[in-house]
């Protein structure tokens, strides 16, 4: 897949913890092209197709506990992949996709994920930058 490359934000005291799940710079990234949206956080992994994108909200700053590596709510079954407490945006999804798990029996209505700049992956996603 080739496209537009957002990075995540990774908050110093986080790093050593998040590098023991694989999850590190160049492991942790979202990328939206024409056709998909590729999320990868260390070993997880999230693809839909970009039609799939129902919307995208800016939100943050998070409490660490709330978001810093791999998360599942048990409010509504979205997914956070976090590396910093700053920001984030959650982008929701028309049909829920497999994310947490191998095979896709658990799916998610949507994905947060602490890119560094998450209002130009807004803008990339649905052209608002919110």
């Amino acid at each position: 897949m080739s496209g537009r490359r957002f990075p995540f934000r990774f908050d110093p005291p986080f790093r050593p913890a998040l590098a023991l799940l694989g999850v590190r710079p160049e492991t942790a990234w979202v990328e939206v092209d024409e056709a998909r949206l590729l999320v990868r956080f260390g070993p997880w992994r999230l693809a839909t197709a970009r039609a799939n994108v129902a919307g995208v909200t800016r939100a943050g700053p998070y409490r660490w506990w709330r978001v810093i590596g791999p998360h599942l709510s048990l409010v509504d079954r979205g997914v956070t992949f976090g590396s910093s407490t700053s920001a984030g945006l959650c982008v929701r999804f028309g049909e829920p996709v497999p994310a947490l798990t191998p095979g896709s029996w658990l799916r998610h209505p949507a994905v947060t994920v602490t890119v560094a700049d998450p209002d130009a992956l807004a803008d990339a996603l649905c052209g608002t930058g919110r």
